[in-house]
């Protein structure tokens, strides 16, 4: 085991870190831009190192100032957490070139998933379910577009290979809009991602966006912990995430499951990753993978008992899986709201101060947030200020706990979205289950503020 890791991070998933290595017994180094000072990971720090400005890319963005911190501190390994760096290969590369292990995937893992027509590409192989489209990357030629579009059927969607996060994305209708569409999702794609490239698929109607969440080690071992459903999302961000998915049959998630396992044996995948699917009519389709930790992680681990931080820390330090697949055992209902500083209805950010902050508690909560009473929430970030997680017994003792979570929090002195997660919490058709990736925008779009 690592005896020293950096953490190369900022926010609520800093602190889930550093909580995993101090479990582990292995010392963190926290680093932090001069906006997080005064944040709670680093107020509880052994070891901290500013590493530049508020703006992202001169401090969580900046590669030689992440490596030089963890010269300077002896650590062995690095942790990218989720979002800035840690779905970046030449930063994976640079890592282990400057002699340090990288907690996560190797750079050549990272490159075939983070490209969406390689990783297509690769599930194909593998015998993963694929939504229907173009082979590989669209062409200039606007002859064999049109004709990839009619083959495939239209609605259909252009998106960037390189994209996430929701961006870089656009459904076309009719053969008129298609061209267009192509070049300025094209020129969106090299402008935000660095690479112009982009593939189109089937755009499906009314799907439900379903997640296999894998764990691998350096030895060929390999386990899938179920799935999350992931389908309240406004565009294209995840809002409210659970597990299991309601109503879809074992036997399906089993099948799925154990292809994503092979596929991730195929590529000699390590560490954690998620498998990202769109589900209607009884069938998976794949859009991409997820390389890293995902913010919804503490659904699984509610409902698995399995610590996904702290198994990703330990097969980078060569230990093989504690456990194989005949040991996971899923357990009860576990829901996530995530909390943002934001207006609840018009999605304003809202950073500043937090004059109270009162989290939940009782039978199966879990908060994990990096905010107090008095932290001041910077503008440079994500909006995000932590997720309330509930686990019951059924899906109904879930929602209940959740309702009674939401109902005892207390945020101050800036506007938080949960009051419209209360609203959600008892909304019928949430409640009934199978919701699917268009109905929290239609329900925005009903009970406009």
């Amino acid at each position: 085991m690592f005896k020293k890791i950096l953490v190369a991070n900022r926010g609520e998933i800093a602190l889930r870190i550093q909580r995993a290595c101090r479990e582990l017994g292995v010392k963190a180094v926290m680093v932090y831009s001069e906006a997080d000072r005064e944040a709670k990971y680093v107020k509880l720090a052994e070891e901290a190192v500013c590493i530049g400005p508020a703006p992202s890319p001169q401090s969580y963005l900046n590669m030689p100032a992440i490596i030089s911190a963890a010269e300077v501190t002896d650590a062995e390994a690095i942790h990218p957490g989720y979002g800035f760096l840690s779905e970046n290969a030449d930063f994976a590369e640079r890592v282990e070139k400057s002699g340090f292990q990288f907690i996560g995937p190797t750079p050549e893992s990272i490159r075939i998933m983070g490209d969406k027509v390689s990783a297509k590409q690769a599930m194909i192989k593998a015998g993963v379910p694929c939504v229907p489209g173009s082979e590989g990357e669209l062409p200039d030629d606007p002859v064999v577009i049109r004709r990839t579009a009619k083959a495939v059927g239209y609605p259909v969607i252009i998106k960037a290979a390189g994209g996430g996060g929701g961006r870089g994305m656009r459904v076309v209708h009719t053969e008129a809009a298609l061209i267009n569409a192509v070049q300025m999702t094209k020129a969106e794609a090299g402008a935000a991602f660095g690479n112009p490239a982009v593939y189109m698929e089937k755009f499906l109607q009314n799907p439900r966006h379903i997640e296999i969440q894998i764990l691998c080690d350096k030895h060929k071992n390999g386990v899938y912990l179920g799935e999350r459903d992931c389908s309240m999302q406004r565009r294209h961000q995840k809002v409210i995430e659970e597990a299991p998915a309601p109503g879809i049959p074992r036997k399906l998630i089993e099948k799925i499951g154990e292809r994503c396992v092979a596929a991730c044996k195929k590529i000699g995948y390590r560490g954690a990753g998620t498998f990202e699917f769109l589900y209607e009519d009884g069938e998976f389709y794949f859009i991409e993978m997820n390389t890293r930790v995902q913010v919804e992680h503490p659904v699984t681990e509610l409902i698995s008992g399995v610590d996904i931080v702290k198994t990703q820390i330990m097969v980078a330090a060569g230990e093989k899986l504690p456990f194989a697949q005949r040991d996971v055992t899923l357990r009860g209902h576990a829901i996530e709201c995530r909390v943002n500083a934001e207006d609840a209805y018009k999605f304003v950010p809202s950073p500043g101060r937090i004059t109270m902050w009162h989290a939940p508690g009782g039978p199966g909560v879990r908060v994990d947030s990096h905010v107090y009473t008095n932290y001041f929430v910077p503008p440079n970030y994500d909006s995000m200020i932590g997720k309330i997680i509930v686990h019951g017994d059924t899906r109904e003792q879930a929602l209940a706990r959740m309702r009674t979570a939401l109902l005892e929090t207390v945020v101050e002195g800036i506007n938080t979205n949960i009051p419209l997660h209360r609203e959600l919490m008892v909304d019928a058709k949430f409640m009934a289950g199978g919701t699917n990736i268009h109905y929290l925008e239609e329900w925005l779009s009903r009970h406009k503020r």
